[in-house]
C-alpha cells in the first residue's frame, strides 16, 4: 500500500474559487513519487472533520494550509483533534500565514513543523524523510521544534516554476464547486511574485519581490487543456500582477487566440504596467476572453501612496487605465484602502473626488473599499506598533483579523463615523452612475440631480444630518450598493451601506 499524506484547506468566507491550488501544487510532486495523496477542502466538505479523521488513519502526515483570518481557527480545530486521534502523527502548516510568522506557528503543541515559502519540493523531502523514518533536521525550508526550541533549517533556494509539474487537477472535485459557485471555473497561477515594495504587502515578504512566471507557451497550453478537459467556463488568474512582462502578456492573450480557447478569465495588475501597453494590446487581451482586471489602485492622495512605498502608482495612470480597458470592453475594480497610517481627511476626500471623475467618466469602473489591514510580517510593524497598534501574539489570535477589520487606534468614535458617512455617500453616488444602465428613466438630468448633494458633501466635508441616505434606503437603493468586492474576479462580497445597516 502507498504511503499517504493528507492535506488540508480550511474554509474561508464566501464562495469558493475552486479548488484549493495550492494543495494541488503541493500534491503533484508526491504522486509523481510514489506517494498518495488525500486533498480535503472544507469549503466543499461541510463534515471535514470526520473525513480527516478518517483519512488519517494509515497517513504518514498531514500538511494544513493557512491565510490570515478565520481559516485559521478551523486549522487548528483540526489539528487538535488530529494530535486527539492519532498522537504522534505529524502535522505541519503551511502557506502564507504560517511562513510570515513560523515561531508563532509554532508555539502549540498541536503543530510540530512549518513549511516556508514554496513548498512542494520542501513537503516531498519531508514526506521522504517520514516514510524512512527519519527526523526533519537539515531540510531546507522547514522550521521544527527540537528539543523544546524552535529552529529553523536554512532557506531552500526558489525552484523555476516551469521546472515543477502541473498541478494534480484530476484530484479536485470539479462537480462540488459547480454546485457551490454555479459555473465551472478553477483558479490557475501563471506567475508568482511581484517586484514591487508596497509597504503594506505580505507579498514581498513571501516572495521577496521575485517575479516567478510560467512560459507564455506553457500558459496557453495549460489553460487550453484545463477549459477543455474539465468543461471550464472561467479561468480567474490568481497572479500577483499578471502583467509585469507585458510582452508575455501578450503572447499569453495572442496564443489562447490561435488556439481558440473560449473561456472567460480575469487577472490582478497595477495600473502603470497595463499603461505600457498599446491600446491594441489592451483590446487584444479583451479578444482573449479577459473580462475583468483587478488593480490595487488603493489611494489617489500621492501623499498616502508615497507613505505606502507605492512610487509606481500615478493619478494619470488610473484615468488611463480606466480609457483603455473601456475602450477595449473590459469591467475593472480599483481596490481602495483607508486608514493607512498617516493617511488625514483631507487625504480620503481627494481619494473620493478623483475616484467619483473617474468613474463619472468611465462606465467599467468600480470599487471596493476596505479598511487598512496590518498583516504579519509586513515591513511597517514596528510603526504600528508605536502608533499604538497591538501585534496578536498567538496563532489563534491571528484569526481575529480577516480583511478590513479595524484594529486602528486612530480610527475610532468620531473618526470612524465621519468615515464611514463619507464613504456612503461616495458609494452611492456611484451607485446611482451604475443603476442608470439599467433604468432608462434615470436620464442624465435625474442622475445629476440625485448626485449633486452628494458630491457637494464629499466636497465640502459635512456629514451631518444625511437626509439622502434615509431616502436612499428608505428607496431600498442602498441595499443594491456593492462595498466589497473580489480583486481577483470582481464578484460582489457585500452589499449595503453602514447606515443602512
Amino acid at each position: 500500500m502507498k504511503q499517504k499524506v493528507v492535506l488540508f484547506y480550511p474554509p474561508y468566507g464566501g464562495p469558493p474559487l475552486g479548488a484549493p491550488l495550492c494543495l494541488l501544487h503541493l500534491a503533484s510532486p508526491l504522486l509523481q513519487s510514489g506517494f498518495a495523496v488525500s486533498v480535503i477542502d472544507g469549503a466543499i466538505t461541510p463534515d471535514h472533520e470526520a473525513i480527516v479523521a478518517r483519512e488519517i488513519e494509515n497517513a504518514l502526515c498531514i500538511g494544513i494550509s493557512l491565510l490570515t483570518g478565520p481559516m485559521i481557527g478551523i486549522g487548528v480545530r483540526i489539528a487538535r483533534m488530529v494530535r486527539k486521534v492519532r498522537p504522534g502523527l505529524p502535522v505541519i502548516f503551511g502557506g502564507w500565514h504560517p511562513s510570515l510568522v513560523p515561531d508563532q506557528t509554532l508555539q502549540p503543541d498541536f503543530v510540530d513543523g512549518v513549511v516556508r515559502g514554496q513548498g512542494e519540493l520542501t513537503l516531498l523531502e519531508i514526506a521522504q524523510r517520514l516514510a524512512e523514518g527519519r527526523n526533519l533536521e537539515g531540510v531546507r525550508g522547514v522550521s521544527t521544534k527540537q528539543h523544546g526550541r524552535v529552529v529553523h533549517e536554512e532557506e531552500r533556494p526558489v525552484e523555476n516554476i516551469n521546472n515543477l509539474p502541473k498541478p494534480a487537477y484530476h484530484l479536485a472535485d470539479f462537480e462540488g464547486y459547480e454546485r457551490a459557485r454555479g459555473k465551472r471555473e478553477m483558479g490557475y497561477a501563471s506567475s508568482i511574485g511581484c517586484p514591487y515594495a508596497c509597504n503594506y504587502c505580505t507579498d514581498q515578504v513571501f516572495y521577496k519581490r521575485r517575479f516567478n512566471a510560467y512560459k507564455a507557451e506553457r500558459v496557453v497550453e495549460d489553460v487550453a487543456e484545463l477549459v477543455e478537459r474539465y468543461r471550464l467556463d472561467e479561468v480567474p488568474f490568481l497572479d500577483s500582477n499578471f502583467p509585469v512582462d507585458t510582452r508575455r502578456a501578450v503572447a499569453i492573450a495572442r496564443g489562447l487566440i490561435e488556439h481558440k480557447v473560449k473561456v472567460r478569465w480575469t487577472v490582478q495588475a497595477s495600473t502603470d504596467l497595463l499603461c505600457r501597453m498599446s491600446d491594441e494590446d489592451v483590446c487584444l487581451l479583451r479578444e482573449s476572453g479577459l473580462y475583468y482586471m483587478g488593480f490595487g489602485t488603493e489611494s489617489a492622495s500621492q501623499e498616502v501612496l508615497s507613505l505606502m512605498n507605492k512610487k509606481h502608482e500615478r493619478v494619470r495612470d488610473m484615468y488611463e487605465t480606466a480609457r483603455k480597458t473601456e475602450k477595449a470592453g473590459i469591467n475593472v475594480n480599483f481596490n481602495l484602502i483607508l486608514g493607512y497610517p498617516g493617511e488625514t481627511e483631507p487625504d480620503r476626500v481627494e481619494t473620493f473626488r478623483i475616484m467619483s471623475d473617474i468613474a463619472r467618466r468611465h462606465l467599467n469602473v468600480g470599487f471596493s473599499p476596505n479598511i487598512f489591514t496590518p498583516y504579519p510580517g509586513i515591513p511597517i510593524w514596528q510603526q504600528l506598533k508605536q502608533m499604538g497598534v497591538r501585534e496578536p501574539e498567538s496563532l489563534e489570535e491571528w484569526n481575529d483579523l480577516p480583511l478590513g477589520a479595524n484594529v486602528l487606534p486612530w480610527l475610532q468614535g468620531d473618526e470612524l463615523r465621519r468615515l464611514r458617512r463619507m464613504l456612503d455617500f461616495f458609494l452611492i453616488n456611484n451607485h446611482i452612475r451604475k443603476a442608470a444602465k439599467g433604468r432608462p428613466w434615470m436620464n442624465r438630468t435625474v442622475r445629476l440631480a440625485m448626485g449633486a448633494p452628494l458630491r457637494w458633501r464629499l466636497r465640502k466635508r459635512r456629514f451631518e444630518f444625511p437626509v439622502e441616505l434615509w431616502a436612499f434606503s428608505a428607496a431600498g437603493m442602498t441595499d443594491e450598493v456593492v462595498t466589497k468586492r473580489s480583486l481577483v474576479t470582481g464578484q460582489p462580497l457585500a452589499h449595503g451601506t453602514s447606515d443602512a445597516c
